[in-house]
């Protein structure tokens, strides 16, 4: 459910200026969606139909026990985890990968990817940079503020980058404009009482610490329906409870035509609608959900079966015109119990990316949709004392489809152990090479200025991989 909070504004009217105003401030530091709308289009229209979903496997997900099984090395490195025939001649996944497995050519497989920044975020998975890499003024962009800059109009009726990221992409900013500005931030709307993602203790402090940096005031819950953002006098009425939190902000800025198209994508009902999985064919949102028992959670961070619904989301927002998707399933970070949590939760991304592929293919959108999933790093090849593995910055992995790409294939080797890229190193930034070729963007040559009117080109260094787009 979406609903707009607050107290009461004076206008006739039921809406305040200000409460006009606010009514599109969903994220970052009182980013508000007019300043997201503000977006330039430097490098003119690209195909509409082009767009992103990002799947971020929160916590960095164990390569081998996924993608790249080893069932020739010892117990204490592959654990009781078997594996399986793909439909590639001679490649294997994981056991617990059968619908990946069953449908493998429709998938690359990236088994050398280097280059791990290791911190637990999700900052370079969105950029292709390092946190720590020097930069502009203001830092790198994300990759979706990019295209938010790049491909955000007026005249848009959704915002060109919608993240739903969950726990440490959430709680760590790792989605943030760098220099472009706040105007290039996501559309952020807060999904927690739709999908449940419990943080632990540290992470629940730094959230309180930048709770005015993440607050999120087009909130889902009961007060206001979804469906009804398409009705102004619904819309009016909520944001008739906006005042009093506004006030406390002090927002205040002139009415102009960024702020009404900002009000005209909050009342077009099109992302409203994107966003109410209860306009979905029951069918269809039943068909997204893993057939498994709703036990108890391996861990409290980890998330259920119902969290494969999220890409159906997805895939709807896609349709609305968002071009660049964020969501993420957790929790990889297995320093203890990695094979009971592994067992819960791979089944569950393996059963919402296969059903995702055949979504988008059936409804004649995979040659425009580029689907991504990765982590932030790869899991130690040994297990440790707790039954799990720890951070591996020396190679992870990443599951690529749709987007015209040439499919059916694995990209590099790594060794007996999974612990080393030995053939076809493959760096974080060649990846996002490749999501902007799709999109049609050449980032080496493709400018975007600071607040200093200074250009900078999208990414240095990283080249698209030539095996999927040749």
């Amino acid at each position: 459910m979406l609903c707009l909070s607050g107290g009461p504004a004076k206008n006739c009217d039921g809406l305040s200026r200000r409460s006009f105003l606010k009514a599109g401030s969903l994220g970052i530091g009182g980013l508000s969606l007019p300043d997201l709308i503000r977006a330039e289009s430097v490098s003119g229209k690209g195909s509409s139909a082009k767009s992103i979903i990002h799947i971020h496997l929160d916590g960095g997900p164990p390569q081998m026990d996924m993608i790249d099984p080893k069932p020739d090395s010892p117990v204490e490195y592959r654990g009781d985890i078997k594996s399986i025939p793909s439909e590639i001649p001679g490649v294997h996944l994981s056991e617990l990968m059968p619908r990946l497995a069953g449908s493998a050519k429709k998938f690359s497989f990236i088994r050398s990817l280097i280059g791990a920044d290791g911190q637990h975020n999700a900052f370079q998975c969105q950029s292709g940079y390092k946190a720590s890499e020097k930069g502009p003024a203001g830092g790198w962009p994300a990759m979706g503020c990019v295209i938010n800059k790049l491909l955000g109009s007026p005249s848009d009726p959704a915002p060109a980058f919608v993240d739903l990221m969950q726990g440490r992409g959430q709680v760590r900013n790792s989605v943030r404009p760098g220099f472009l500005g706040p105007s290039a931030n996501p559309f952020r709307p807060d999904i927690s009482s739709m999908f449940k993602r419990e943080l632990e203790d540290g992470m629940k402090t730094e959230l309180a610490k930048l709770r005015k940096g993440h607050s999120v005031n087009l909130n889902l819950n009961e007060d206001l329906s979804v469906g009804r953002l398409d009705d102004r006098l619904g819309l009016l009425q909520g944001l008739d409870r906006t005042r009093r939190e506004i006030d406390a902000i002090g927002s205040m800025g002139a009415l102009d035509t960024f702020t009404e198209q900002a009000y005209g994508i909050l009342t077009s009902g099109k992302i409203a609608e994107a966003m109410d999985l209860s306009k979905e064919d029951p069918k269809v949102v039943s068909r997204y959900v893993p057939t498994m028992k709703e036990k108890e959670l391996a861990f409290f961070t980890s998330e259920g079966p119902q969290a494969a619904k999220k890409l159906l989301l997805a895939r709807r927002l896609i349709e609305a015109g968002v071009r660049v998707v964020n969501v993420s399933i957790s929790d990889f970070d297995t320093h203890s119990k990695n094979f009971v949590r592994m067992k819960q939760l791979v089944p569950i991304v393996d059963h919402a990316i296969a059903t995702l592929i055949e979504d988008l293919g059936e409804r004649g959108m995979l040659e425009d949709v580029t689907v991504l999933a990765w982590g932030e790093f790869g899991r130690t090849p040994k297990v440790n004392a707790n039954a799990g593995r720890d951070h591996w910055p020396k190679v992870a992995m990443a599951i690529l489809a749709g987007g015209g790409m040439n499919v059916g294939q694995v990209i590099g080797a790594t060794d007996r152990y999974a612990a080393e890229a030995v053939q076809r190193p493959v760096h974080y930034k060649d990846v996002i090479a490749t999501l902007y070729h799709n999109l049609g963007i050449d980032p080496h040559r493709t400018t975007v200025q600071d607040s200093s009117g200074r250009p900078h080109y999208l990414l240095k260094g990283g080249r698209p991989i030539k095996e999927l787009i040749s």
